[in-house]
């Protein structure tokens, strides 16, 4: 998926390039190749839940992370697809109005100039829509990316206690031997002087 990914980010960079002939094609391509990539990610998702527990957030936010990568590619080629039906409309309202013939008694000589400045102003408003949609995803994004890096900081502090832990049972046991050691010794140091001090009483009297 990440390479299908990439791939369709390589033909992305062919539109702004494509000629009139082409760009449909290489859009109908671009949202064939996503529409795979939504199919197979909904195969990970569900393959993603059957990861091991210590495996399986890590996994799902690799996957979210596609989807969000993938719905901004959708976003950006809508946004280009719209862009080229206004540069194509303007295009033909251009040609029908200089092929366009006026003579002293037509009565149909006035230009819709109030409606083509409405027209202009709501795909205007539709452009700046598309712009907002796509930096909040942006924002979004970057906020998965920060929880990532969160995550993965938070995962290896667990990780340094666990180690510690670790050492400190370690030592404990250590301790808990040598402890039991001195005991012996203790014991067979106190006898072994008890024993003494009896040889000594013993041969002096």
């Amino acid at each position: 998926s990440n390479r299908q990914v990439h791939e369709v980010q390589s033909y992305m960079g062919r539109l702004e390039t494509s000629d009139k002939e082409s760009v449909h094609l290489v859009e109908n391509e671009i949202q064939a190749r996503i529409d795979n990539i939504f199919s197979n990610l909904e195969r990970l998702e569900i393959l993603s839940s059957k990861e091991p527990p210590n495996k399986r957030q890590n996994a799902k936010l690799r996957v979210d992370q596609l989807k969000y990568d993938v719905q901004h590619l959708q976003t950006a080629l809508r946004n280009f697809q719209h862009r080229r039906y206004i540069r194509e409309q303007q295009e033909r309202q251009r040609e029908e109005l200089l092929a366009r013939t006026f003579t002293t008694n037509d009565s149909d000589t006035s230009i819709p100039i109030d409606e083509t400045l409405q027209f202009n102003e709501s795909l205007q408003n539709a452009h700046r829509g598309m712009d907002d949609l796509i930096g909040s995803g942006t924002h979004i994004l970057q906020g998965l990316r920060d929880q990532r890096v969160t995550l993965k900081g938070t995962h290896k502090k667990i990780l340094d206690v666990a180690n510690m832990l670790g050492l400190s049972n370690t030592v404990m046991r250590l301790i808990e031997k040598r402890a039991f050691q001195d005991k012996y010794f203790m014991i067979g140091g106190m006898i072994l002087t008890c024993v003494i001090m009896f040889l000594i009483v013993q041969y002096l009297t």
